[in-house]
């Protein structure tokens, strides 16, 4: 059976974009016009094992990794979930390892999601945006309550259980403004891991071409730059915000964890409630529906031109502006579905939050090289120690014939290597 030739992770949505909630900003909910009112949302079991069975055929890592979003999935029950983990059992290969995540609102959690989740080692991303004035502005029940006290109590029973979490808050117009204080709210629930989402809302009509809740990119530099610094002399070691781990990962020239700071995209795709498969969570759209996994299987999906050609074109479509910046090999030219703006040469294609992550980026070039000069020393074989960044392990010393970590391309050998000082 064909592999795929890299690491994927796919977005599954086995109740497709169904919600116990209306928030005002969630894109997924308007996805509504894509299939006919009235059809099931609920994956089908016979599409569901013909999904994990195609998924685990399909990956080639010794840890298989996969990740239920929605809509809301707890909206399928646990038996639902128990079923999954059957599926999963029945085709698991010997010697590798099985791993899920979902994505919730938290507000559907009781004891025994919890007991589910803690038994067989799910991990948990949870919404919250901050204290309840700032969580509860866009995130409301289907009638305008609410939600803040119920998503609190499903995250304070994950706690309860010892489950991994993961807190995702989406950053806007209502919360950025106050950085510290959204951060410190954080740490003071216990928050092992924090991860921004910037909202961004084209909208034509507005004077920006942006939603009037969407994140101004000059506040969300800022909100990062207050977050990061509190972070660096407080909780380097104690919390880890994603954003964060992937600066470090610059010092090390290790490739972007997240999609959006890569240089192509392309590997987290969607799968449908129906097996439709789409290039990314960000255009289920007719467009970028490449077919079906009743027809196709996944890993031709992953595989095929239209694919491959999908995340190539981040590259591709990049402006010169981009290409040229100082900050380019940390950003990449940031998600494609944000690069509604023109450069100030009128070139198309300029990310939207592109003066936010570049302050960002800029703010955080100091602590770059300082990670970097203690992990070339550590190499020469000096009695440093680098703090751990969150939950990123730094990589082992460098060898002779690895890419020297300052940047250059060049391998270690014939740039770096010997022109240190202790």
């Amino acid at each position: 059976m064909a592999k795929a030739s890299r690491s994927f992770q796919v977005f599954v949505k086995p109740i497709g974009n169904a919600c116990n909630l209306a928030c005002e900003y969630c894109y997924y909910l308007k996805r509504e016009g894509l299939y006919p009112k009235g059809e099931s949302l609920r994956m089908p079991f016979s599409i569901l094992e013909r999904y994990i069975k195609q998924h685990i055929e399909a990956s080639s890592d010794s840890v298989i990794q996969f990740s239920w979003h929605g809509g809301e999935p707890t909206l399928l029950g646990i038996d639902y979930f128990r079923k999954i983990i059957s599926l999963q059992r029945k085709y698991q290969p010997r010697h590798k390892q099985i791993v899920n995540g979902i994505q919730t609102n938290g507000t559907l959690l009781d004891e025994d999601w919890c007991h589910f989740f803690a038994e067989m080692g799910f991990g948990v991303g949870i919404s919250l945006d901050g204290p309840e004035e700032i969580h509860d502005h866009y995130r409301l029940t289907r009638r305008g309550g609410s939600t803040y006290r119920e998503a609190m109590r499903g995250y304070e029973l994950l706690q309860k259980h010892h489950i991994p979490c993961d807190i995702l808050c989406v950053v806007h117009k209502r919360n950025v403004s106050d950085p510290i204080g959204v951060y410190r709210f954080f740490k003071k629930i216990g928050a092992p891991s924090i991860s921004f989402l910037p909202l961004v809302e084209p909208q034509p009509q507005e004077e920006t071409g942006v939603s009037p809740r969407s994140v101004p990119a000059e506040a969300l530099g800022q909100f990062l730059c207050n977050i990061f610094d509190e972070w660096k002399n407080q909780d380097i070691e104690r919390v880890r915000v994603e954003l964060f781990e992937e600066v470090a990962r610059t010092a090390f020239n290790q490739e972007p964890a997240l999609c959006i700071f890569r240089k192509t995209c392309g590997d987290v795709p969607v799968v449908e409630h129906n097996g439709d498969f789409f290039s990314c969570d960000h255009f289920v759209d007719r467009k970028h529906r490449l077919g079906n996994i009743e027809e196709t299987s996944l890993v031709d999906f992953l595989e095929s031109p239209a694919q491959r050609s999908f995340g190539e074109a981040k590259w591709r479509t990049m402006p010169s502006f981009c290409q040229s910046c100082e900050v380019l090999k940390m950003c990449y030219g940031g998600c494609p579905k944000d690069r509604i703006l023109k450069t100030p040469d009128g070139e198309e294609g300029l990310n939207y939050l592109c003066s936010g992550y570049r302050r960002f980026f800029n703010h955080c070039k100091p602590f770059v090289s300082e990670l970097s000069a203690l992990w070339q020393k550590q190499s020469l074989g000096g009695k440093i120690s680098i703090p751990m960044v969150g939950h990123f392990k730094v990589p082992p010393k460098i060898g002779r014939n690895d890419p020297c970590p300052c940047g250059s391309g060049r391998k270690y050998k014939r740039c770096c290597l010997g022109k240190q000082s202790f």
